[in-house]
């Protein structure tokens, strides 16, 4: 597959689109008592309070993220037994959730040879990160919420009697995880 940039130049983060900021999230009942909070959670300046509080309190992964992140405060794809030893918490910035999503789907395009070069791999994942920066775009909710966890962080669960197509036979079976 072909990708033709509409948005982003090559050899430019497409998370340099826009300017980040920190921001306090908080989720109260009608009592007031607090549901959920996070002070100091990274979203793109021009994103709403509310689509701040719906990324930080519902997509965002609360638990076993490696807080040893690479560029930009995103961990490494690549999970190793060194990041297994790094102390572990929630994510804390749209774009780690961004680039766990864009960089998921392009490691499968690329295992599976959807694309043509690797520019074509690279211009996918940039064009779908600057889309989800620029809300121009967005997956259902079981996307954010799983999508790239074990890619990203290695993290992995229970079955849950989810299908997946297997690449190899075409044939439909249970996800191990």
């Amino acid at each position: 597959m072909k990708v033709t940039r509409k948005f982003t130049t090559a050899g430019r983060d497409a998370f340099d689109s826009t300017q980040w900021v920190k921001r306090s999230s908080r989720i109260s009942n009608p009592d007031g008592s607090v549901v959920f909070e996070m002070t100091d959670a990274e979203v793109p300046a021009g994103w709403s309070q509310l689509a701040t509080d719906i990324m930080v309190s519902k997509y965002f992964r609360k638990a076993g993220v490696p807080q040893n992140g690479g560029p930009n405060g995103i961990a490494s794809h690549d999970f190793d037994a060194n990041s297994a030893t790094a102390p572990n918490g929630p994510e804390k910035s749209a774009k780690q959730v961004i680039h766990r999503l864009a960089g998921c789907w392009r490691h499968w395009g690329e295992t599976h040879g959807y694309f043509d070069t690797a520019e074509d791999a690279q211009a996918f994942y940039d064009e779908l990160a600057h889309m989800l920066v620029h809300q121009m775009a967005a997956p259902n909710s079981p996307q954010w919420f799983n999508t790239g966890l074990h890619w990203a962080y290695g993290i992995t669960g229970p079955a849950q009697g989810h299908w997946v197509v297997n690449p190899k036979s075409g044939k439909a079976e249970l996800a191990t995880d």
